[in-house]
């Protein structure tokens, strides 16, 4: 047994094989290898961002006013991470959240 074998989780959360971007730019449609289908505004990844700019590290205390977050938030870009994760540009010029596959899915409807 490895070092890794320690640390990995033993069973992999599913992976999106398909990551579609609706024409007005305020949605994804996630396609996941398990076969399901979800979708996630930008609205509602950029309200539940993770990063330490939107939650305080120590406490986990979120700061990010998620009522300031506009229903019609674009994304403008979108990058893997690995091959465990999503990273965002939105319309309000953030862009330092990354979004791993499970939080993805957790997220999604």
């Amino acid at each position: 047994m490895s070092f890794w074998d320690h640390i990995k989780p033993s069973v992999r959360p599913p992976k999106a094989t398909r990551v579609d971007l609706s024409p007005d730019a305020r949605e994804l449609t996630l396609t996941w290898e398990d076969g399901a289908v979800t979708k996630v505004t930008a609205q509602t990844l950029r309200q539940n961002c993770p990063c330490a700019e939107c939650v305080e590290e120590f406490t986990g205390r979120r700061v990010l006013d998620q009522a300031r977050v506009p229903a019609d938030l674009k994304f403008l870009e979108m990058s893997e991470v690995g091959n465990y994760a999503l990273t965002f540009t939105f319309g309000d010029a953030h862009r330092i959240g990354i979004f791993n596959w499970q939080f993805l899915r957790q997220q999604s409807r």
